[in-house]
């Protein structure tokens, strides 16, 4: 698949279905203690992680406002919780095989598309992968997709105004996006660092890496 052919939801949803069985082979052999090892998202194992990739490939509209009511009209409490209970009474071998089973699941919640899954699909393998030392390719394709929609909508991310000043550019596919000091790298890590993983900052290179390291701190 060619990064000019991923256009149709039909080849978006078959990048879906390879990110999951790819995330199923990496987890399979992992010790529970890896499961329950903290990942790149705050407060969240690595089982969280799975359970919110489970979840969000089922979501009803019914479903999420049951559970954004009971999180007091949080959607982001709504998401965390729902992951966390959910994984809580799992074992890890459920989780596994929800989502084996979830491989070619084509939903999207209300407001989402099928490049949402995806992108989530992306950036969740590597709040996974990072932390146990994992290296899980990124698919340049599908990650330049993945960027271009976080940049073109506005939450949860809301990127052009966090990078405001800032003209990203990726060295590895034809994507580039704001205006400003200059941060350069692969896309990958261009779409972890407009996701607020800050890990990817050392992959970069440019002026504008300096203005994000420090406003970070």
């Amino acid at each position: 698949m060619t990064e000019d052919t991923m256009t149709s939801a039909e080849q978006i949803w078959r990048a879906v279905a390879a990110e999951r069985a790819g995330l199923v082979e990496l987890l399979a052999p992992l010790s529970e203690a890896e499961w329950d090892h903290p990942s790149l998202c705050d407060g969240w194992r690595v089982r969280d992680v799975v359970a919110h990739i489970v979840l969000s490939a089922r979501a009803s509209l019914g479903w999420i406002l049951i559970n954004v009511i009971r999180a007091r009209g949080s959607l982001d409490r709504a998401i965390r919780d729902t992951a966390i209970r959910h994984a809580d009474r799992s074992t890890t071998q459920q989780l596994l095989g929800e989502l084996r089973d979830s491989i070619d699941a084509r939903v999207t919640a209300i407001g989402t598309t099928p490049a949402d899954r995806l992108m989530d699909l992306l950036v969740h393998g590597q709040d996974i992968a990072v932390p146990l030392g994992i290296t899980r390719d990124m698919p340049v394709t599908a990650a330049r997709l993945a960027i271009n929609r976080i940049w073109t909508t506005d939450a949860p991310f809301h990127a052009r105004k966090k990078f405001t000043g800032h003209r990203l550019v990726a060295t590895d596919t034809d994507w580039s996006a704001g205006a400003g000091s200059t941060v350069t790298g692969p896309v990958a890590a261009l779409l972890m660092i407009v996701t607020g993983r800050q890990h990817a900052l050392n992959q970069l290179t440019g002026a504008g890496v300096a203005r994000l390291a420090q406003r970070d701190q």
